[in-house]
């Protein structure tokens, strides 16, 4: 009786060593096609992805995931470009206007999420095209 019982004892301790071998080469097939998927999000490539999978309990090789981050694939193209924006917004104020006044006009108007030194940067731009004058800190047309 006892011999019955170490027997299904190993049986059962073989499949479970089994199983666990198993798991761990599917967990490590599942990172690799994560990694593949982020690397095809990031660079160009669509990835197909019906839903998100969650595992059962997490993997005790892997550190806990941290919350994913955003790439710059994510984000909208503005139908106009800074450049052409900027100089739509100055012309909005004939009485000039401060770079502070030209990012919420182009937030508000053209609903574009602009970075100061953008901004910045495209003014000057502008103003060494001749196309934009800047007096007494504000931005004008020329005369």
């Amino acid at each position: 009786m006892t011999t019955l019982m170490e027997q299904e004892k190993q049986r059962i301790s073989g499949r479970l060593a089994r199983l666990d071998a198993e798991r761990n080469k599917l967990s490590g097939q599942l990172e690799e096609l994560e990694i593949a998927e982020r690397v095809l999000a990031r660079f160009g490539g669509k990835a197909v992805t019906t839903e998100k999978r969650r595992r059962a309990r997490p993997s005790k090789t892997t550190p806990a995931a941290a919350g994913e981050r955003r790439g710059r694939s994510n984000q909208k193209v503005p139908g106009v470009s800074i450049s052409d924006a900027s100089l739509k917004a100055v012309g909005a104020h004939r009485e000039g206007a401060t770079p502070a006044e030209l990012l919420n006009y182009l937030s508000r108007e053209f609903g574009m999420t602009v970075r100061p030194n953008h901004l910045g940067a495209a003014l000057q731009r502008h103003r060494r095209a001749g196309q934009l004058e800047n007096r007494d800190q504000r931005w004008y047309l020329p005369s």
